[in-house]
């Protein structure tokens, strides 16, 4: 069950500021996967439409790796390194937010479910809905 609330902006971005985000939330539920590139990089995932991000500034110092069927855009800041959102093999139309690059901390407000990554084809369909 998600927890309730309204929707809200919030901003985020990378470590050393080069990357900066908004973000409309409607839905406070996150996935915490197992798989081995989300376990290295301790990302939180908030899938969110495409309409409901804005790259505020820092395009020109983002570039991205891909793996296995490419599909995945896993885009970083190259100034530092971090991963603050990228284009999810699951959901390659919408925007996945890592929700620990947020400005504030608000994992509290998120019901965050354990996702098996580590057999991706398996259990998919949990987070398509």
């Amino acid at each position: 069950m998600t927890k309730s609330q309204k929707a809200v902006t919030y901003q985020g971005g990378c470590h050393c500021g080069s990357v900066r985000f908004q973000v409309l939330i409607d839905r406070f539920r996150a996935e915490d996967c197992n798989c081995s590139i989300c376990r290295k990089k301790g990302f939180l995932h908030l899938i969110v439409p495409a309409e409901n991000f804005q790259l505020l500034q820092g395009a020109n110092s983002l570039t991205s790796y891909s793996f296995n069927t490419k599909i995945a855009q896993h885009t970083f800041c190259s100034v530092c390194g971090i991963h603050a959102f990228y284009r999810p093999r699951s959901h390659p139309n919408m925007i996945d937010v890592n929700l620990r690059c947020l400005d504030r901390d608000i994992i509290d407000k998120f019901t965050i479910r354990s996702f098996d990554g580590q057999n991706w084809e398996d259990n998919v369909a949990q987070i398509r809905d």
